[in-house]
Parts: C-alpha cells; sequence; structure tokens
C-alpha cells in the first residue's frame, strides 16, 4: 500500500532532500510556485517552495522503510502528529498536481488588483465578518482602514487585509 508522508527539510534544502531521497529510490513531490517580481512584468521572477521547508514522499509500505529518509541529507525530519507519522491523502497530492501548470509542473498564484480608497467592501472573517464599509487606506502591508457603519456613526476600523474583498454588488448598483 503507497502512502504519502510530509518531509520537513532543513531550510532552503527542498530540493537537495528530494535530489537525495529520489537517489535512494524514493518518489517525492515538490510543488513550486512561480514569483513575479512586482512592478515587473518582464522579468521572470523566480521559482520558489509552495510550501517553505515542506515536500511530500510517497512510500511505499510493503518494500519501502521510513528509517533511511531520517538520515537522508536535507531531510530535518518527517513531520509527526503525536507519535504517528502525518500521512497526507492522496487527493490532496492529485489536486495540487491538477492546479499545476502541465507543461512546467509550477504553480502560478493569482493576485488580486488592489482596493481602490473609496471602493465598497465587504469584511469575511474575523469580529466584523459581514459588514460592508468603504475602503479607505492600506496601513503597512498586511493591514488596512476600513470605515464601517456601527451603531449609526462611521467608524474607522483597522483589519487585516486578507479580511477584505471587493463588494462587487455594491459597486455595480
Amino acid at each position: 500500500m503507497t502512502r504519502w508522508y510530509l518531509i520537513h527539510s532543513k531550510p532552503s534544502r527542498e530540493t537537495v532532500a528530494q535530489t537525495n531521497l529520489e537517489r535512494q529510490g524514493f518518489c517525492t513531490y515538490f510543488p513550486r510556485v512561480a514569483q513575479h517580481v512586482r512592478g515587473d512584468a518582464q522579468r521572470p521572477g523566480r521559482i520558489v517552495a509552495l510550501f517553505p521547508r515542506y515536500l511530500f514522499l510517497q512510500l511505499d509500505d510493503d518494500r519501502q522503510c521510513l528509517s533511511p529518509v531520517h538520515s537522508t541529507v536535507g531531510v530535518a525530519n518527517v513531520v509527526r502528529l503525536g507519535t504517528h507519522y502525518t500521512i497526507v491523502a492522496d487527493r490532496v497530492i492529485r489536486e495540487l498536481r491538477a492546479r499545476a501548470d502541465p507543461e512546467t509542473g509550477l504553480h502560478y498564484l493569482k493576485s488580486r488588483p488592489p482596493i481602490v480608497p473609496g471602493a465598497h467592501v465587504r469584511i469575511i472573517s474575523g469580529a466584523f465578518d459581514g459588514l460592508d464599509g468603504i475602503f479607505q487606506r492600506q496601513a503597512g502591508c498586511e493591514r488596512v482602514v476600513v470605515l464601517l457603519t456601527l451603531l449609526g456613526r462611521d467608524v474607522p476600523a483597522m483589519v487585516p487585509a486578507g479580511y477584505v474583498e471587493p463588494d462587487l454588488a455594491m459597486q455595480r448598483a
């Protein structure tokens, strides 16, 4: 029976771990993402790990053993939950592979366009989940200020940027 295990690599050594595991006859999957250089559409960017310091190892439990994996160059350890090794469902690997570019095997993350001040937004998580507001400004890399109507007053609220999405229904009206 084959199973996928989660391997934790040493820092920036995912490729080294993958190469050495495959030399020992193990099947691995190391998903990578193409990272574009901000503001320069002409430059191809660089290729980095989709899950930094992690890769997947397929093991045939009837013919192979995890013991040599622990001492493989580039491997920090095999991930465990308590005393049991973490087993990744086959469908997770299938879905990851299906989302990758068929020619390059790389993943491309879609970046959403920036929200402009004055745009209608909806809070999708956190304490203000489900509330609508007006986007005011970016407040650093990871936070934004949204004007919310609370108890009949317009109140600026600082929330994580990932909690805010454009409210397309309001923008069409």
